[in-house]
């Protein structure tokens, strides 16, 4: 099942990386790969406590935040919005196949996809 999973996974990151790649706005690569990385920037809330660094982790990881925000950019022709939703979509479903799914508010290494980390082995 985690293969299948995974492989779901696979191909909408796909996808997501096609959406980017016809996006009307254009970056250099060093800047892209920077922009997909920078949504784990929410990941700063564990500094405060576990419960702000998962609301923090799950709104910039959530797919369908991520889908609403990319159609309201197509729908009123705003490109930087259609590419902020396209690549929260697609960062999320990259953070996926490694096995990091939305955070519950006791532990980072709690997850829906399970536990990560050392935890996993328990």
């Amino acid at each position: 099942m985690k293969t299948l999973l995974q492989t779901e996974e696979v191909a909408q990151l796909l996808l997501g990386v096609l959406g980017l790649y016809y996006q009307p706005i254009h970056f250099s690569a060093w800047l892209w790969i920077i922009l997909f990385l920078s949504p784990d920037i929410s990941m700063l809330g564990y500094l405060i406590n576990t419960r702000i660094g998962a609301y923090g982790y799950n709104l910039f990881h959530h797919k369908l935040i991520a889908i609403l925000i990319a159609i309201i950019g197509f729908y009123m022709h705003h490109d930087t919005m259609l590419l902020v939703g396209i690549l929260l979509f697609a960062h999320s479903c990259f953070d996926r196949v490694w096995g990091y799914g939305l955070k519950y508010t006791d532990s980072f290494q709690h997850t829906h996809l399970g536990k990560i980390g050392k935890d996993a082995q328990e």
